[in-house]
Parts: C-alpha cells; structure tokens; sequence
C-alpha cells in the first residue's frame, strides 16, 4: 500500500551533447525503439464525455491508487484539479484527463484508446461500486468515513497495467519500486497521446506486453529489478490475454487465475483485484505494515499478523478492503520501533 514520498527529480528525455548537439541514445535490444527515439503524438482533437456522479466524489481518492509514486510518468495532477492519466487499452495506447466541477465530471480523451477510456469512465469513477454497503463499526473507521465522503473503488478493467508495478513492488521499499516503474515506462513506453505528450515533462505509456517480454537482462538490473522480480513478469507478459480475460470474472477467481503464474501470489493478486475490478472484500494479505495498522487501530494490537487482521476485519465482511482504506486514510497507527527497511539499489553492483 502506497505511502507519502517526497518528489525525485525526473530524467531528462532529450540530454544534449557538447555544442547543444543530440547525445547518442544508448542502444536498446531488437524489436523494442528507446523511447528518446519516439516521435512526439500530435494532440488532435480530444473526445469528450460527461458523467454526473451519484454523490459526492473525490477524484484523487478515487484514482489515487493507480498513482505509482510522485514521478509515475502515466499519471499526473494538474493545479486546475485535473487528473491525467496514460494508460494501453485493449484498442490502443489512449490519455484520459479527468475534471470535476458543478457535480459533473468531464472526461477527454485522445488517441486509438479515446474511445474506449470514455466508455469505461464511469467504472473508472466507481459508478459500480456501493459505498452505501458500507456499515463501519469503530468510532475511527466511522469518522474517516465521514471525513471522506467522496471516497469510491475504482475499475480500471485492466489487469496488467495493475500488475507489472505490483510484481516491482514484491519485497523491496516503495521508492525502489517506483524508481524501476519510472526507468523501464520511460525507456520501453511511448508519449502519451495527445497534449500529455508534449508536456514539460512528458507522459507515457507502458509497453505493451511483447515489449515488456523482449526488454533485456541488464535494463533490469539497471532497473534495479532482481532476476525474481523479472522473471515473474516475464512469465506473466506471455500469458498477457489469458490475464487480461481475468477481468470478466468475479475476484476471487480472477485472483486464482493470476496466481497460477508462478511468482504471483496472495498479496500482488490482491493489489491487481482493487484496482481491475473494484474489489471491495479482497484485502491485501502479506504486507509488511498492513496487519500492524490494522491491528493498532482496531484492536491495539501493533504485532497483529495477517491472520489476526482478518479476524479484526470480520465485521467488515464483504467490504474488508474498503474498512483497510479507511483505516489507512485515518491517519492512525503505531509508531515506529524500527528503523526503515534499508534501500538496496542492484543497478550499482
């Protein structure tokens, strides 16, 4: 589960030379173009939706789990309180921008994928979720409901793009996995359709998943990415539509399908779920500081393991993701009695 990291400065995507020429781009593996290499998308004209909400919504709450760090090169907030966001969809590479105001959202969309983010904005809004089901138990999930009042799951209707930044974040801190999420989209993605592309600091794209398969040993390492970590993306790349097929189905057995690709287990089906499908029940097991956050607020128990956060999550059944949410967004927990779990960066061995 995301935490607050302060900003890193972003890469630069067109370094020059001495004399203002063009430095060389480092070569990349055959079949996958470095990115620096990409032509810029014109921005043409955008497609519009608007979509009247049923409540109240907050838009950074709502799409905020989809923002894999400060520097997530495809999301981005504008001080306007538009939410950008460049995804590959299943008819192409699109950039969705996202506004909210008078109770009406209005969605713009560019690129082969226009079409298709505008017609899945609602879902991505949390148009299927019920946050009326909800029914919270303790004085601090009641109160962060009410401080929160716009807080809806979103459906993206996409498992990969949900599961390659979870696979990076297996076992390393956040910042690493952040960092190998920004490297490898910048290197192997392309600018985003539309005006996200010719921002001052561009947007992109995730590959697609025969790019993803053809990235070579060393732009892993140089990721920072263990041979672990790769490898289950790697086999997960191969099997891309059998996944992608995931989202028609119910949670549970989408999370199922996904665990039969060895590498990917309870924890990262979980991550992927809440966001593909919206899921409200399907909490996340095998966390470093979950069980201790929810242990401490519910029951003042810090050392809680999975298995005792589930029994304290068993009021919420049905809605367990959505009561950790809460908890999360209350700002409560124990304090820390150990130091930060060290930063081991791989590229520099």
């Amino acid at each position: 589960m995301a935490g607050r990291f302060a900003p890193r400065p972003t890469l630069p995507h067109s370094p020059k030379g001495v004399g203002g020429a063009p430095k060389p781009v480092r070569g990349g593996h055959v079949g996958v173009p470095a990115a620096a290499g990409i032509p810029r998308q014109a921005a043409g004209p955008a497609r519009v939706r608007r979509w009247t909400p049923e409540g109240p919504l907050d838009l950074g709450l709502v799409l905020g789990p989809l923002r894999r760090g400060p520097g997530d090169p495809t999301f981005r907030t504008t001080p306007d309180g538009s939410v950008w966001r460049a995804t590959l969809t299943p008819a192409g590479p699109g950039t969705l921008r996202v506004r909210a105001y008078g109770g009406e959202v209005l969605g713009e969309a560019w690129g082969p994928g226009a079409q298709w983010l505008l017609e899945q904005l609602p879902g991505l809004l949390g148009a299927a979720d019920d946050p009326d089901a909800f029914v919270p138990r303790h004085r601090v999930v009641a109160l962060a409901r009410h401080r929160r009042p716009g807080l809806r799951l979103t459906r993206t209707g996409l498992v990969l793009e949900s599961l390659i930044p979870s696979v990076l974040e297996q076992k390393v801190t956040t910042d690493e996995a952040y960092r190998a999420w920004r490297l490898l989209v910048r290197r192997f993605g392309e600018p985003a359709p539309g005006p996200a592309g010719a921002f001052e600091r561009p947007m992109w794209v995730m590959p697609a998943a025969r790019t993803w398969a053809l990235v070579p040993s060393w732009e892993w390492h140089r990721a920072g990415v263990d041979d672990k970590r790769a490898s289950t993306i790697l086999r997960a790349v191969r099997v891309a539509a059998r996944l992608e097929q995931a989202v028609g189905m119910p949670a549970a057995e989408a999370r199922a399908r996904l665990e039969v690709v060895p590498g990917i287990g309870p924890w990262t089906s979980a991550e992927v779920v809440q966001r593909s499908h919206g899921a409200a029940d399907e909490v996340t097991v095998g966390d470093l500081h979950l069980p201790g956050i929810v242990g401490w607020v519910l029951g003042r128990n810090r050392d809680a393991d999975d298995a005792e956060m589930l029994r304290l999550l068993e009021p919420y059944a049905g809605q367990r993701h959505r009561a950790a949410r809460l908890i999360l967004l209350s700002g409560q927990g124990p304090g820390r009695r150990a130091p930060k779990m060290p930063r081991v960066d791989i590229g520099l061995l």
